[in-house]
């Protein structure tokens, strides 16, 4: 009799479970190479050419060939470096806005081929490309279409030739996962504009790599998320509006930041950062490599909330990546290790307010059991719902790690947790918006034996597949990079530094934002310096801080030769606060230092 009961009970389960309609995707979905991508998680970005040498973060596309010259370059040193840093992917700056090539593209005349480097046969990215699959990592690329050298660059001859940039780079080393546009187009002072083809940039990269994740300022595999500094929003939505001709209107920092929902295209948040202050190598910046703390803090806002992290390490003038910043990538995978290894919720039973059919196959503990394609999901008619974990005993946290199954799309728009309280009522510690791949919500320190999270908004029935709560013991506060000091004085539009004599040899000179740039940023400016605080020389008549919009960090200016001057005086032509910029009459923008730089 028993044995006929347990039979019936598998017979009612079996149908019960074949009667439960699957869920439908929702609105707009990642291919399956954008979930696999997403799962990356953490790459490496490598900015690496003549820049390296010259120490500048935009090359003039006039630099000389024989530049380009490492002395030991090592492609196996950057890739175990990567894969012991936890990193599932790199990608290098195969071509950068000065157009030298680190392979040798047979449509120029300024790459490798012409360097002494290896007698001019070397090949960047086929040392790279063998190296990482070597190390079982993917292998992408950066190609600037703004190219400074190229004579062809401002005419409709240029696309022609970038189309051919493309696939010989993308047809001539293996898979690449990962294409990543920078669409700078000309800027600074008379800059020639270029009109690119994007409809056929991006149709050459699907033909070349089939399903390869194509990266730019919107899309369409995965965009920028709106800065360098390394966060995502607090809403990070993985959808945009991306137009057919891949151009549309400029799209604002805050959509890059936040996403926007409801979007007709899939493209997920990037983050990229650098490590230093810079992008490319500066020995004068080996004492700037980012605390742990610093990274620990981008990882949060970046993989903790729903964006793939890519972090710039650029190699020296050895070819090699500096031992500063490797030992503090080991720092830091040893943290995450630390932080990550121990799951307060394993052992834990798991209830929640509905489960799609009363079915098994969509109940609430495959948040828990680690098997990625394993959700527990919710009626059609449900948006709102929670789910209480009763865990084994008293446990302590502060992490709470959540995870949509994003290939049927995302949904949860608005959250709450709570932690059960000794009294038995439910304390509130975190209320947060958008969950996607993986959102990890900061709480207070909790000891309970329950936590309950409530979707509160839901575009579509909730599908969950991740649980998770963690104790980071490590992660305190965000260590600020100090940046020169310096008395800044403001006279009426401009800022004027003053050495207090007029003997000082002068060779260069710092200007220093505001962190984020609060305020603005100058972006170009004229510079003049005095020697009797009455006549001035003209230094530069219009000059610009390269990327500084982007990366709002010191910036530090050589002069070609030293000069004597007693006073520098730096007028703002352009200010730009990152949502526009606008011709300044006052000063406006955020300033922590102007110094004078002196030998």
């Amino acid at each position: 009799m028993r044995k006929l009961f347990a039979v019936a009970l598998i017979f009612f389960v079996a149908i019960s479970c074949k009667n439960v309609q699957e869920v439908a995707p929702f609105g707009t979905i990642p291919t399956p190479q954008q979930v696999e991508w997403q799962k990356m998680e953490y790459n490496m970005f490598m900015h690496f050419g003549p820049n390296t040498f010259t120490g500048v973060e935009w090359g003039s596309g006039q630099e000389k060939e024989e530049l380009f010259n490492p002395t030991a370059m090592d492609c196996s040193q950057w890739t175990q470096i990567a894969k012991a840093a936890g990193m599932k992917g790199v990608i290098i700056t195969a071509k950068h806005h000065d157009g030298f090539c680190l392979w040798p593209n047979p449509v120029s005349n300024h790459t490798v081929a012409q360097s002494p480097w290896r007698d001019g046969k070397g090949d960047v990215l086929k040392d790279l490309s063998e190296a990482c699959r070597e190390d079982g990592l993917g292998f992408g690329i950066y190609i600037s279409p703004w190219d400074r050298n190229d004579p062809h660059y401002g005419t409709d001859e240029y696309n022609d030739v970038f189309v051919k940039t493309l696939e010989h780079a993308l047809g001539s080393y293996g898979h690449v996962f990962e294409q990543w546009f920078d669409r700078a187009c000309g800027e600074g002072p008379n800059g020639k504009k270029q009109v690119y083809d994007w409809v056929r940039f991006n149709g050459t990269v699907d033909k070349m790599q089939p399903g390869i994740v194509i990266f730019s300022d919107y899309g369409p595999g995965c965009r920028w998320v709106g800065n360098e500094r390394g966060h995502a929003g607090r809403t990070c939505w993985s959808t945009m509006n991306v137009d057919d001709d891949f151009n549309g209107p400029p799209t604002s920092r805050k959509q890059l930041n936040e996403g926007i929902v409801g979007g007709n295209t899939w493209a997920p948040a990037e983050t990229d950062v650098s490590i230093r202050k810079g992008w490319f190598w500066k020995e004068r910046e080996n004492s700037t490599v980012k605390s742990l703390q610093h990274l620990l803090k981008i990882y949060y806002e970046s993989v903790g909330r729903n964006s793939l992290l890519l972090l710039n390490v650029p190699p020296d003038t050895c070819g090699l990546i500096h031992p500063v910043d490797s030992a503090r990538l080991m720092e830091f995978r040893a943290a995450l290790d630390e932080i990550f290894s121990v799951d307060m919720a394993k052992d834990a039973r798991v209830e929640a307010d509905n489960v799609r059919g009363g079915s098994r196959k969509y109940r609430a503990e495959n948040m828990l059991r680690g098997d990625y394609d394993k959700y527990w999901a919710v009626d059609d008619s449900i948006t709102t719902v929670s789910f209480t974990v009763t865990l084994p005993e008293k446990r302590t946290f502060n992490r709470v790690q959540l995870q949509e199954y994003i290939p049927l799309g995302q949904r949860v728009a608005t959250f709450t947790i709570d932690a059960l309280d000794e009294d038995g009522s439910w304390k509130p510690i975190a209320r947060e918006t958008t969950i996607g791949y993986k959102r990890i919500v900061h709480v207070p320190v909790t000891t309970t034996t329950a936590v309950r999270v409530n979707i509160e908004e839901a575009l579509a029935c909730p599908v969950l597949n991740g649980f998770a709560l963690y104790m980071d013991n490590i992660y305190v506060s965000h260590e600020l990079t100090n940046l020169p000091g310096g008395e800044v004085k403001s006279a009426s539009d401009c800022l004027v530094v003053d050495l207090g004599d007029n003997k000082k040899t002068v060779k260069g000179y710092v200007y220093a934002p505001k962190e984020n740039g609060e305020g603005g940023v100058i972006s170009t400016y004229k510079l003049e310096a005095s020697i009797d605080c009455e006549n001035w020389t003209v230094l530069y008549e219009e000059k610009m801080f390269e990327n500084i919009v982007n990366n709002p960090v010191a910036q530090e200016v050589v002069f070609d030769e030293p000069i004597r001057a007693r006073m520098l005086r730096l007028t703002p032509i352009r200010v730009e606060t990152g949502t526009g910029s606008a011709t300044v009459s006052s000063p406006t923008y955020g300033v922590t230092a102007f110094t004078a730089t002196t030998k």
